[in-house]
C-alpha cells in the first residue's frame, strides 16, 4: 500500500506538468491566432460597416426625399435593420424617437450614443455617405427630392406614350440597338442608348420629350420667382432659368453675379422643396445590443500587450491548475466511493458537504439525488403495495361470490350477477384510473380541445351527480356568475370536475351541501367545488393529490374511492396548462379548485 504513494505522487506531478504544457501551447496558439486574424476581421468589418452605413443613409435620405414626414418610416427602418444586422434609430433634432428597429419598445433618448451617426436631410446630403446618382448637383440636394416637379399620372402617361413612339421610331431606322426608356426622379421618361440620352432627332421628334408639362412649367416659374426675389434682395441682376436649371441673363441690367445666382438658386430650391420632404432627422446606427469596444488596435505595442497577457494567463492557469488539481482529488474520491456504494445497492450513501464551491454544490446535488432515489424507491414499493391492496378487495369479493355459487351456497340469481358486475366495474374503474395516470406521467394523455361553455359544463356535471348526492342525503348546488368560454377538452374537464364532486359528496355527511361554482380571475377560469364535510387537517393538505392517499388511515372503501381521483384531477389540470388547489377548515368543510387558462369570449350570465 505504501508503495502506491510515490506512484500516485509521480502520476500527479506528470499530470500537472502535462496540464501546464497544454495550457502554454493553447494560450500561445490563441494569442497568435487572435493577433493574426483580428486584424483581417477588423478590416473586413470596418469595410462592411462603412458600406452598411452608406446603404442605410442612402435609403433613409430617399425616404425623406419622397415623403413629407417620418410617420410611415417604421417598416423601412426594420427592413434595413434586418438586411444590415444593425440597430437603427431615427430621432428629431430634440432626440425624440421617430422610428426604432429595436424589440418593440422605443429606445429612450438617454440610452442613445452621444453623437449621431449622421443627419438625414434630403436638402443637405452628406457627400461622404451619399451614393452617386444621375442628376446629383453640387448644392447637396438629393435628386430624388422633386417636390412640385413630380408629374401627375395623366402627364406621366402622356409622356410615356411619346417616349414609346420615339423609341419605336428610332428602332425602325435600324441604326441603333439597345434602346431603352429610363425615368427621371419626377417621373419624366427619357429615351436612352447604352445608358446615354438619345438627344434630339427631327425625324423621330425626340425633342418633343423635352417640352415642359404644365406641372413642370408652374414649378419652374415658382422657382424662378424665388431665385429672382433673392437676387433682387442682393441687388444683383435677374436671370432666366431653363428646365435643366441652367440660367441666362434676363435683361440688359448687367451680367449676373455667378456666385450670387448659385447661392440664390440653392436657397430657392430648398425653400421650394421644404414642404415636400421630411424634416431633418438624427440617425443612430449601432450594434444590435451594445456598441462593440475593442482594447487592442493590433499595433506593435498592443501585440506586446497580447504577449504579456498570454504570459500572465499562463501563470494564472498553471497556478490554478496546480491548486485545483490538488484540491479536487479528495472530494472526487469521496464522490467516487459514494457512487460505488450506491451502485452496490446502498441507498443511504451520502457525501459530506464542505464549503460552498463547485465541489460542495456537487456533493449537495449528489446527496439530493441519493435522497430522491431513496424516496422514489420507497414510493415505488408503496405504489405496488397500494395497487395490490386496492385490487385485492374487489377480486376477493368476486372470488367469494363465485365460490359460493359453485358450492351451491348462493344461487346464481340476478342479485349475485349484479354484485359481481358492481365489483367488476370497480376493478375497471381502478384500472382506468391507473391507465390515465400512466398516460399523464408518460406525456401521452391526449386532449381534444374545443370551445367549452363553463356554465353549461357545470350544469352537466351537476345533473350527472345529482342522483348520487340525493341518495347520500347531500344537496348539490350550482352557482355561476358571468359565463365564459375557454379552450379545453370537455370530456376530460367534466372528468376532473366530476372527480372533485364525487370526492366532496363522499366526505359530506347527510344534510350537508356541495356547491359548484366557476368565475374568471384575471386570465384564468376557476372551477371550485365547496363542501360542508369534515374537512382536512393542515398537515394532510399537501398530500391530498397524492396517489392512494386517504384521510381515513384505515383505508376503508366505505369512506373512500380508489384513492386516484384527486391525482387524476391534478394531472388533467396540468395537461390543460392549469393547476389544482385545495384548502380546508377542519370541521367546516373543504374547497377544491381548478385554475385553467381562460378563453377570450364571454357568454352571458347563467344561474343554476
Amino acid at each position: 500500500m505504501r508503495g502506491d504513494i510515490p506512484l500516485r505522487r509521480s502520476l500527479r506531478a506528470r499530470l500537472l506538468v502535462l496540464s501546464a504544457l497544454v495550457s502554454l501551447c493553447s494560450i500561445a496558439a490563441t494569442a497568435w491566432l487572435v493577433a493574426s486574424l483580428t486584424a483581417v476581421a477588423i478590416g473586413r468589418e470596418h469595410g462592411q460597416v462603412l458600406a452598411d452605413d452608406a446603404r442605410i443613409y442612402d435609403a433613409l435620405v430617399g425616404y425623406a426625399a419622397t415623403h413629407t414626414d417620418w410617420n410611415g418610416a417604421g417598416p423601412a427602418v426594420h427592413t434595413l435593420a434586418r438586411q444590415t444586422g444593425r440597430r437603427i434609430t431615427l430621432t428629431d433634432q430634440n432626440r425624440r424617437v421617430l422610428a426604432d428597429s429595436g424589440d418593440g419598445s422605443r429606445r429612450a433618448a438617454g440610452s442613445l450614443p452621444a453623437t449621431a451617426s449622421a443627419t438625414v436631410d434630403p436638402l443637405a446630403v452628406d457627400s461622404a455617405l451619399a451614393a452617386r446618382r444621375d442628376g446629383t448637383r453640387s448644392d447637396g440636394i438629393d435628386p430624388r427630392a422633386v417636390g412640385p416637379f413630380r408629374l401627375p399620372r395623366a402627364e406621366k402617361a402622356g409622356l410615356d406614350a411619346v417616349a414609346g413612339r420615339v423609341a419605336a421610331c428610332v428602332r425602325s431606322t435600324g441604326q441603333l440597338s439597345g434602346i431603352e426608356i429610363t425615368r427621371q426622379p419626377n417621373g419624366r421618361p427619357e429615351v436612352a442608348f447604352d445608358g446615354r440620352d438619345l438627344g434630339t432627332s427631327d425625324r423621330c421628334a425626340a425633342n418633343s420629350l423635352n417640352r415642359l408639362t404644365p406641372t413642370e412649367a408652374t414649378a419652374l416659374a415658382q422657382l424662378s420667382r424665388l431665385v429672382n426675389d433673392c437676387l433682387t434682395g442682393r441687388h444683383a441682376a435677374r436671370v432666366r432659368l431653363a428646365a435643366d436649371l441652367t440660367w441666362t441673363a434676363a435683361g440688359a441690367r448687367g451680367a449676373p453675379d455667378s456666385r450670387a445666382v448659385t447661392t440664390c438658386l440653392t436657397t430657392a430650391r430648398r425653400e421650394q422643396l421644404a414642404p415636400y420632404v421630411a424634416s431633418p432627422a438624427l440617425l443612430f446606427a449601432t450594434a444590435p445590443d451594445q456598441k462593440i469596444a475593442t482594447f487592442f488596435d493590433l499595433s506593435g505595442a498592443n501585440r506586446t500587450r497580447i504577449a504579456g497577457a498570454a504570459v500572465a494567463v499562463l501563470l494564472v492557469t498553471v497556478t490554478v491548475t496546480f491548486l485545483v488539481g490538488t484540491r479536487m482529488v479528495k472530494p472526487l474520491r469521496a464522490l467516487t466511493g459514494a457512487a460505488q456504494r450506491m451502485a452496490e445497492g446502498d441507498r443511504s450513501a451520502r457525501v459530506e458537504v464542505s464549503g460552498g464551491d463547485e465541489f460542495g454544490r456537487l456533493a449537495a446535488a449528489f446527496n439530493l439525488m441519493s435522497s430522491r432515489r431513496q424516496q422514489l424507491e420507497e414510493m415505488r414499493r408503496a405504489l405496488v403495495s397500494d395497487v395490490a391492496h386496492e385490487l385485492r378487495g374487489p377480486l376477493g369479493n368476486v372470488r367469494g361470490w363465485l365460490e359460493a355459487v359453485e358450492d351451491g351456497v348462493v344461487p346464481a340469481d340476478e342479485g349475485v350477477v349484479s354484485s359481481l358486475l358492481e365489483e367488476a366495474m370497480l376493478l375497471q374503474h381502478i384500472i382506468d384510473d391507473l391507465r390515465d395516470l400512466a398516460a399523464a406521467d408518460a406525456g401521452a394523455l391526449r386532449l381534444h380541445p374545443e370551445d367549452v361553455d363553463t356554465a353549461a359544463l357545470l350544469a352537466q356535471v351537476a345533473r350527472a351527480h345529482r342522483a348520487g348526492a340525493a341518495a347520500a342525503g347531500v344537496e348539490l348546488r350550482v352557482r355561476t356568475g358571468q359565463g365564459h368560454t375557454l379552450r379545453a377538452d370537455p370530456v376530460r374537464l367534466r372528468q376532473a370536475v366530476g372527480n372533485l364532486v364525487s370526492n366532496a359528496v363522499r366526505h359530506t355527511p347527510a344534510g350537508g351541501t356541495v356547491t359548484l361554482s366557476v368565475h374568471v380571475d384575471g386570465d384564468e377560469a376557476v372551477f371550485a367545488v365547496e363542501d360542508t364535510g369534515s374537512g382536512i387537517g393542515a398537515e394532510d393538505l399537501p398530500q391530498v393529490f397524492d396517489r392512494f392517499w386517504r384521510a381515513d388511515k384505515s383505508r376503508s372503501r366505505q369512506s373512500g374511492g380508489s384513492g386516484l381521483g384527486l391525482s387524476i384531477v391534478r394531472k388533467l389540470a396540468e395537461a390543460h396548462g392549469g393547476t389544482a388547489h385545495a384548502s380546508s377548515v377542519p370541521g367546516a368543510g373543504s374547497v377544491f379548485s381548478l385554475r385553467l387558462p381562460a378563453g377570450p369570449r364571454e357568454t352571458g350570465d347563467r344561474d343554476g
